[in-house]
C-alpha cells in the first residue's frame, strides 16, 4: 500500500473513531435521559402523560443508537465546492458545548443532501467530484473504494474503483447469514427512486427474483418514517409478510437502520388474540378467499336474527301468566333493529327494547283491561313497574338470546364453518370443519374473522360499565384514605395562627384515584398489534400477489388513507386464492388511482441459474421477460436422477455442498420432509425453521423471499410452475437438482442446454 493510500485510510479511521466517540457519548446521554424520564414532574395525569411521551421518545432514541453500531458510516461525498459529507445510517451532529453551530458529523442516508451518493454518475455528477465507499469491520476501516465523477479532477488516492461496482459485487458474493442485510450501502438508482417516492396513495413495486424488491420496501419504510416522523410514529407502519420464517429473515433490517417502531406480521397474526397456525387445503383456502364470502357471511349473520314460524309462537313463562312472542311481534322488532343500520351486536339492544316493550304491552292489556270496555285501569307508574319486571325476567332474556344472540367473531365463524350456508355444496364441503376447542384457525380464516367482527360489532357497554364501576371503587377507596387522614389530624396547634396543609387540602378523591390508574407504556406498534380497529399510517405488503380478495378487505380496513406499498411478482403466484393481477386487487378500493413501477435487474441470481428458471416460466408464458442478472459465477446448475433411496442421495449431496461459510437450503415437497430430516445432518425444518443454521429444509412456499448461497431442489416434478420458479431462484452461488421422477420437460430441456459439468460427490 502506498503512502497516499495509507494516509487516506488513516484519515478515515480517525474520522470513524471520532464518530463512534460521539455515538458512545450520545448513548450514555440517552440512557441517562431514559432513567430521568421514568419519574414524572408532578402527580397530575398530565404530568404522567408527558412522562410517558418523553420515555417513549428517549427509549426510541436509545434503541436506535444501540442498533446502528455496525457499519455506522459507509460513505463520503466530496463536492466540487470543496465541502465533504460523510453518509451513514443515522444523522449525528457535533456536541453543542464544543461546536455551538452543531455541525453535522454524519448525514442520515435518507436526507436530501445524501441522495447524490446513490444517484450521481459521471454523466450527471450532481455536484460531486468524488464518491467514496467505506468498508468497516466492527469499528475498523478495512477498505476504501473511490469513484471520480468530475473527470477534470486528476487527483488520485490509490483507492480508485474503475467500474464503481466493487462494493456491490462484494456484497452480492458475501456468504449469507440466514438474515437479510440492509442494502443502504449499495442502493442502486432504480431502487432509490422507489424508496424516496412521494408518500401518497398506493405504489406497486413489481420485480422478479433477486431484484431486491423486499429490501427496497423495507428501506422505503425507513425513509417514510424519516420524512413523516410525526404522523407515522403515532399511526405506526405495518409490514405484512408471507410466513413467520420470512419475518424472522427480515427482522433485523429496520433496526439496523435505526427504526424500531414498525409492526411486522403475517396475515395469520392480524386478528388480536389468536395466531392462525392451522393449514387449509388449496381448495378450502381458495373458497374462503373469494370476494363473495363477504356477502355469504352477511347473509349468515342475518340468519342468526330469527323469528318464530307463523302459528308457532314462542311461549315465555312469567309470574303474571305466560307471555307470547309471535311472528308479528318479533318480525316488527327485528325490522326496527335492522333499520338502525348498526352491526348485529350493536343493533341487539334495539331488538330487545322492542321485544320487551311488546311483552309489557301484553301484560298491561291483560292485567289492566276494564271488563266493561273502559280505558285501561293501570297508571304510568304501574306500566313502568310491569316493564321493569319484564326487563328483569331471566326467561325473557333467554328468549331474546335465542332469537337475536350476542355473538363473537370466533363463535360465529366456527359455527359457520361447521355448517356452511349460502354456498354451493362443493364449496361448502371444501371448507366444512367441525367445531373444536380451541379452534384450529388457519390464515385463510383470519379475513373471515375480521369480516365477522365488522358485521357483528362489539357491544362494549358491559366493559365500559365494568370500567366505570372499577373507577368508582378507586374513588371510594381514595375517599376512605382521605377520611382516615382527616381523622388522624393533630390539633396540637389549633390555637396558633400557623396553617398546616393536609392531604385533603391539596387533592380530592377523584384525582387521587387517577394517580393509581395504570399507564400504557406501549409503543404505537404494540398498541396497534392489540387493536383490530387500528388505522395504520402506511402498510407494506410483501408477496402481495398471493393475498386473496378477502385478505385485501382486511388490509384496506387497516389503512383508510390507502397509503400502501405493495411488493410482488405475478409470475410467483402460487396460492389458488391469490389475485395475481394488480388491477383486480386495487380496482375495488382505488379504481385506477395507483402507481406501478418495475425492478428489472437481478442482483441475487447468477445468469447461469436464471436462464434455467426463466425457461420454466416461458413454457407456460412465452412472452415472459426475466430480470437481467448482473453477474455470472461460471458455475452451471447440475442435475442427477436417483434410481432409489432419494433421501440418502440428498443427504450425500448436502454434505458435499454445505459451505463452510454461508447457507445451504434443501427445497423439497412437504411429503418428503420427514424422511429427509432423518437423513440430513443438523438440519432445521418445520413451520419456523432457524434460517441462521448452515443447513435448512424448506418447501417452495416457505422459501419465498429468502436467499441462500447454495440450493438443492428435490423432486421438482411435484412442484407447480410458480413454486418451481421460486425454488430455482433462491441461490446466490450454485444450484443442484435431485430427482427420482422424470423432470418437467421445460426444466429438463433447460438443464440439458446448460451442459452441466458434474461435481465430485454428485454422481452415484
Amino acid at each position: 500500500m502506498s503512502n497516499r493510500e495509507s494516509a487516506e485510510l488513516h484519515h478515515e479511521q480517525e474520522y470513524i473513531d471520532h464518530l463512534y466517540a460521539r455515538v458512545d457519548a450520545l448513548r450514555r446521554q440517552a440512557a441517562e435521559a431514559v432513567e430521568e424520564a421514568q419519574a414524572p414532574d408532578g402527580n397530575t395525569r398530565q404530568a404522567r402523560v408527558e412522562r410517558d411521551v418523553r420515555l417513549a421518545e428517549r427509549s426510541g432514541r436509545l434503541a436506535a443508537l444501540n442498533a446502528v453500531d455496525g457499519s455506522l458510516c459507509f460513505g463520503r461525498i466530496d463536492l466540487t465546492d470543496g465541502t465533504s459529507h460523510h453518509i451513514g445510517r443515522i444523522g449525528i451532529r457535533a456536541d453543542e458545548r464544543e461546536d455551538p453551530e452543531r455541525t453535522p458529523l454524519l448525514i442520515d442516508w435518507r436526507a436530501p443532501v445524501a441522495r447524490p451518493f446513490y444517484l450521481a454518475t459521471g454523466h450527471t455528477p450532481m455536484g460531486l467530484r468524488r464518491r467514496r465507499h467505506l468498508t468497516t469491520r466492527d469499528r475498523t476501516v478495512t477498505e476504501l473504494h473511490d469513484e471520480l465523477l468530475d473527470l477534470r479532477d486528476a487527483e488520485r488516492t490509490g483507492h480508485e474503483d474503475p467500474t464503481g461496482d466493487a462494493v456491490l459485487l462484494a456484497s452480492l458474493d458475501a456468504a449469507r447469514t440466514g438474515r437479510m442485510s440492509d442494502i443502504v450501502r449499495t442502493i442502486q438508482a432504480e431502487q432509490d427512486r422507489i424508496i424516496r417516492a412521494p408518500h401518497r396513495g398506493v405504489l406497486v413495486v413489481e420485480g422478479g427474483p433477486g431484484t431486491g424488491k423486499t429490501a427496497v420496501a423495507l428501506h422505503r419504510a425507513a425513509f417514510l418514517l424519516y420524512e413523516h416522523r410525526e404522523l407515522l410514529a403515532k399511526r405506526a407502519v405495518l409490514i405484512v409478510g408471507p410466513n413467520p420464517a420470512f419475518l424472522a429473515y427480515i427482522g433485523e433490517v429496520l433496526p439496523s437502520l435505526g427504526e424500531t417502531g414498525v409492526l411486522l406480521s403475517t396475515l395469520g397474526e392480524l386478528f388480536p388474540g389468536l395466531e392462525a397456525r392451522g393449514t387449509d387445503t388449496p381448495q378450502a383456502a381458495a373458497v374462503k378467499g373469494r370476494a363473495e364470502m363477504a356477502e355469504v357471511l352477511r347473509r349468515a349473520v342475518r340468519d342468526r336474527q330469527q323469528v318464530p314460524e307463523p302459528g308457532e309462537p314462542l311461549i315465555v313463562p312469567h309470574d303474571d301468566g305466560d307471555l307470547v312472542l309471535d311472528w308479528h311481534l318479533v318480525d316488527e322488532a327485528r325490522e326496527a333493529a335492522r333499520a338502525t343500520g348498526l352491526p348485529h351486536n350493536l343493533a341487539r339492544p334495539h331488538f330487545a327494547f322492542r321485544v320487551i316493550d311488546g311483552l309489557t304491552a301484553q301484560l298491561v292489556e291483560r292485567i289492566g283491561a276494564d271488563p266493561y270496555g273502559g280505558p285501561n285501569l293501570l297508571g304510568p307508574d304501574d306500566v313502568a313497574q310491569l316493564g321493569k319486571a319484564v326487563a328483569d325476567s331471566p326467561e325473557v332474556h333467554e328468549a331474546i338470546a335465542a332469537l337475536w344472540p350476542r355473538l363473537t367473531p370466533q363463535e360465529f365463524v366456527a359455527d359457520f364453518l361447521a355448517e356452511p350456508t349460502h354456498l354451493p355444496e362443493d364449496d361448502a364441503a371444501a371448507i366444512r370443519r367441525p367445531v373444536t376447542a380451541p379452534a384450529d384457525w388457519t390464515p385463510a380464516d383470519v379475513p373471515l374473522l375480521d369480516e365477522a367482527a365488522e358485521l357483528l360489532g362489539e357491544d362494549d357497554s358491559e366493559r365500559r360499565a365494568a370500567a366505570e364501576a372499577e373507577r368508582q371503587e378507586r374513588i371510594a377507596y381514595a375517599e376512605g384514605v382521605l377520611e382516615v387522614a382527616r381523622g388522624s389530624e393533630s390539633f396540637e396547634f389549633e390555637d396558633t395562627e400557623s396553617e398546616i396543609l393536609a392531604a385533603h387540602d391539596i387533592i380530592d378523591a377523584e384525582r387521587m384515584a387517577e394517580r393509581h390508574e395504570e399507564a400504557d407504556h406501549r409503543t404505537a406498534a404494540e398498541r396497534a398489534a392489540a387493536d383490530r380497529t387500528w388505522a395504520f399510517g402506511h402498510i407494506i405488503v410483501d408477496e402481495a400477489q398471493e393475498l386473496s380478495p378477502m385478505a385485501w378487505r382486511l388490509l384496506m380496513r387497516r389503512c383508510p388513507s390507502r397509503s400502501m406499498t405493495l411488493v410482488g411478482d405475478p409470475a410467483q403466484t402460487a396460492e389458488e386464492a391469490g389475485v395475481g393481477s394488480w388491477s383486480d386487487i386495487l380496482a375495488p378500493y382505488v379504481q385506477d388511482r395507483w402507481e406501478h413501477t418495475r425492478l428489472g435487474v437481478n442482483y441475487r441470481t447468477p445468469s447461469e441459474i436464471m436462464e434455467v428458471a426463466a425457461a420454466v416460466v416461458r413454457a407456460e408464458r412465452p412472452g415472459f421477460e426475466a430480470p437481467s442478472s448482473v453477474r455470472s459465477t461460471g458455475t452451471r446448475p447440475w442435475t442427477r436422477q436417483v434410481p432409489g433411496d432419494l433421501p440418502a442421495a440428498v443427504a450425500e449431496a448436502a454434505v458435499s455442498d454445505t459451505p463452510e461459510e454461508g447457507r445451504l437450503a434443501v427445497i423439497a415437497p412437504r411429503r418428503l420432509h420427514e424422511a429427509l430430516a432423518a437423513r440430513l445432518p443438523d438440519v432445521t425444518a418445520g413451520a419456523e425453521p432457524d434460517l441462521t443454521r448452515r443447513l435448512v429444509l424448506l418447501d417452495p412456499r416457505q422459501a419465498k423471499g429468502l436467499e441462500f448461497d447454495r440450493v438443492l431442489v428435490v423432486e421438482p416434478a411435484e412442484f407447480g410452475a410458480s413454486d418451481l420458479y421460486v425454488a430455482l431462484t433462491r441461490a446466490t452461488q450454485s444450484l443442484g437438482v435431485l430427482h427420482e421422477a422424470p423432470l418437467p420437460p421445460a426444466l429438463a430441456g433447460s438443464l440439458a442446454a446448460q451442459e452441466p459439468v458434474p461435481a465430485a460427490g454428485r454422481q452415484g
